[in-house]
């Protein structure tokens, strides 16, 4: 988990990295999760509610959105984005190089 600079900066670094953006399904649920997370104090929780809405604007930068409403959901549209991204024409055309070479040949398979 990074912020949306620091994904930003891998993004620079690596331009094929797949940035997901994980959005809360409303201000009041992220503030329950905070909350019950037990790990900050009602001020550091004040903080960064009032920073949120800047922070979750930011998912235009991503390539993918996510709402965690459930885990479950939100788990299952993760690993279909990385399914989806293996699946890319470039992705395959690496993988698959040897055989679509020699099919465009017209060559049997070693």
């Amino acid at each position: 988990e990074i912020d949306w600079q620091g994904a930003l900066q891998v993004k620079k670094i690596f331009n094929d990295a797949i940035m997901v953006f994980i959005l809360p399904p409303s201000l009041s649920t992220l503030r329950q999760r905070l909350s019950t997370r037990g790990q900050d104090t009602v001020e550091v929780i004040e903080q960064r509610l009032a920073g949120a809405v800047n922070e979750m604007a930011q998912y235009v930068n991503s390539d993918y959105v996510i709402i965690n409403d459930s885990f479950e959901v939100a788990l299952t549209e993760l690993k279909a984005i990385i399914v989806a991204d293996r699946q890319t024409l470039s992705r395959q055309q690496q993988r698959y190089h040897r055989t679509i070479t020699n099919l465009l040949n017209n060559k049997a398979e070693d």
